[in-house]
């Protein structure tokens, strides 16, 4: 699961759960020294959280959930869908709330939950509302995973307030959460810490009784790197500052158990030399920072996005970061290489026709020789692309001409252009008054070949840039010549 984390002075910290249902009263008891640094250091309220201020200004649904109350009104809705990439604090807003007045806390995973343990846990949430007036907080993480009729099964209870819902997703809802569900539901959306965020995390952490206790002094090469391989994901921040901390007090030959022994030191020891966390301790423990991305859902889509502009934009070293970043994901080379084929067309067209036969044959090698050494052929195409000039006349001249064709523009076919090869043809008059083009000087003829209503109408509007501004030129004196002006 995903945290969010900051500090605080008590050390009746939550517990890390065992992935099945998880009963009230385990919010409030102790942490064990031996838990994980990140479970230690989960915050007990809104005001030790680290990041989303977008949502937890005075009077907002979350402030007031957590007290208690419900800002949305009677008949309004009382749970909350969490919606953002892991470790932004899903996980920990939902144990944040469940410490408010009269709540019990319960845990479901998506994963392994079914309809039969959603209706016994809505049971006995009705049973603690009607029995002991207690609130039960019910937090749902992947929710995504459930399917519909599991989701289902979650609307009596949320509908009727027998629970607070909080569900967790890293999908979009819109696609992934059914409707009733979505409507009965506050959907926030919570973004990456920022490298400040996990900054000031990771220096609590250091210093707070709960977490490493002033045992240990983060460098700051170690501090930059930790941030960097953080990717705006706490837990992940957390996990290798612990980490790193082991392999320090094991180069230091500290007591066994390192991180964990340091956490049980008596006052005396703690108070002596702290042991430096160097740019090495962090390399050896994890120095490979996770790529974010779903293949099958907003990253992909958001990547690939990024990809396309930053080429069609001529950065040749951001479109070379986004096509690693989806090689790196595992996206199959074959979708990258259509997408490029086609900026070629869109974004370069005929300021450098060649961009294109580069970008086809950036496709076809691909195939050929697969991956890992497709990614060469592939980042040639983008640097030939990125840095090419750029024109998009000829992907606007085929929106224009089908847009006429869609607004019935463009009646029949000129009577001298038609088929005159078959046998009737001459009687209907097709082929009569055509101008071969080799016959005429410089092979092109003055004679109409659009339909009488689109005589005039231009549609290819070349630029001035790369070969295009040459094209222009040529183009103009053709126009002329054909249209007789």
């Amino acid at each position: 699961m995903d945290d969010l984390f900051g500090s605080g002075t008590d050390t009746d910290e939550a517990d890390d759960g065992d992935g099945g249902a998880s009963e009230a009263g385990r919010a409030g008891r102790p942490a064990s020294p031996r838990s994980p640094l990140a479970v230690r250091m989960r915050p007990r309220t809104l005001d030790d959280v680290v990041g989303q201020q977008h949502l937890l200004g005075a009077g907002s649904p979350l402030r007031q959930l957590a007290a208690g109350t419900d800002a949305t009104g009677p008949a309004g809705p009382s749970s909350l869908i969490l919606w953002g990439p892991p470790g932004t604090g899903k996980t920990t807003l939902a144990h944040v709330i469940a410490r408010g007045p009269g709540r019990k806390f319960v845990e479901l995973s998506a994963i392994t939950a079914g309809v039969k343990d959603v209706r016994r846990v809505m049971e006995e949430a009705l049973t603690a509302r009607d029995l002991f007036k207690t609130t039960t907080v019910l937090f749902l993480d992947e929710i995504h995973r459930f399917n519909k009729a599991q989701q289902d099964a979650l609307l009596p209870g949320v509908e009727n307030r027998w629970v607070v819902l909080v569900a967790a997703t890293t999908e979009n809802p819109s696609f992934s959460v059914v409707s009733p569900l979505l409507s009965r539901s506050l959907l926030l959306t919570l973004r990456p810490l920022t490298d400040a965020d996990i900054e000031g995390l990771l220096l609590r952490a250091v210093t707070d009784v709960r977490g490493l206790n002033g045992r240990v002094e983060l460098s700051a090469e170690a501090m930059a790197h930790l941030v960097r391989l953080s990717g705006g994901d706490a837990r992940r921040a957390l996990t290798a500052l612990e980490a790193a901390a082991g392999v320090a007090f094991g180069d230091a030959d500290d007591v066994a158990g390192g991180v964990d022994a340091a956490a049980e030191e008596t006052d005396a020891e703690a108070s002596s030399d702290p042991v430096k966390i160097g740019l090495k301790h962090t390399e050896r423990a994890l120095d490979v920072a996770a790529v974010r991305y779903d293949r099958a859902g907003d990253q992909h889509y958001d990547v690939a996005s990024a990809f396309i502009k930053s080429i069609r934009g001529s950065d040749v070293d951001a479109a070379l970061h986004y096509l690693a970043r989806m090689l790196e994901a595992g996206e199959d080379p074959r979708f990258v290489a259509r997408r490029i084929v086609i900026s070629a067309a869109e974004d370069i067209g005929m300021a450098d026709p060649t961009a294109l036969q580069t970008a086809v044959a950036a496709a076809q090698a691909v195939q050929l020789i697969g991956m890992p050494e497709g990614r060469i052929v592939l980042a040639e195409a983008v640097v030939h692309l990125a840095t090419a000039p750029k024109s998009n006349a000829a992907y606007l001249g085929i929106n224009k001409a089908v847009a006429d064709v869609r607004a019935g523009l463009g009646n029949g076919v000129p009577a001298h252009l038609r088929d005159a090869h078959y046998p009737g043809s001459k009687q209907l008059g097709h082929g009569q008054g055509y101008k071969y083009a080799h016959d005429a000087p410089h092979s092109v003829a003055a004679q109409q070949y659009p339909p009488d209503d689109l005589v005039g109408r231009d549609y290819y509007e070349p630029t001035a840039n790369g070969a295009e501004r040459d094209i222009a030129t040529r183009l103009e004196r053709l126009r002329k010549i054909i249209r007789g002006t």
